[in-house]
């Protein structure tokens, strides 16, 4: 079963996940998605394996960045994918989809969780 990393290559966080992966030997897919983009389908699909919450990094400069009155239009699954869309900066890093399960962020711990290392 090969992984889905989904993230922007010169995120330092999306570049820790990529060597965990290399360094453990496993196989992974990378989809850039401020490249190759992303569909309201595969966002949707995150969205019923993890929250809206969780997806959104209200910490990092793309969400900084919004006006005030469009952080407050994001209230709801919905409205967070439009965001998404809008700005796929505003996800939180990486995103890793394997065996339908969606996993969003890095830490060594997780990953070897996630991968029974």
């Amino acid at each position: 079963m090969t992984a889905l990393l989904y993230g922007i290559p010169n995120c330092d966080t999306v570049k820790k996940a990529r060597t965990w992966l290399d360094r453990n030997g496993i196989a992974y897919t990378f989809h850039d998605f401020k490249k190759a983009g992303l569909s309201r389908a595969q966002i949707d699909t995150w969205l019923s394996d993890v929250s809206w919450e969780v997806l959104v990094n209200r910490k990092g400069t793309t969400w900084r960045a919004l006006s005030d009155e469009r952080k407050a239009a994001v209230a709801d699954a919905d409205s967070a994918a439009d965001l998404m869309l809008e700005s796929p900066s505003v996800i939180k890093r990486p995103v890793l989809v394997l065996g339908g399960s969606t996993h969003v962020g890095f830490s060594d711990d997780a990953y070897q969780q996630i991968f029974n290392k």
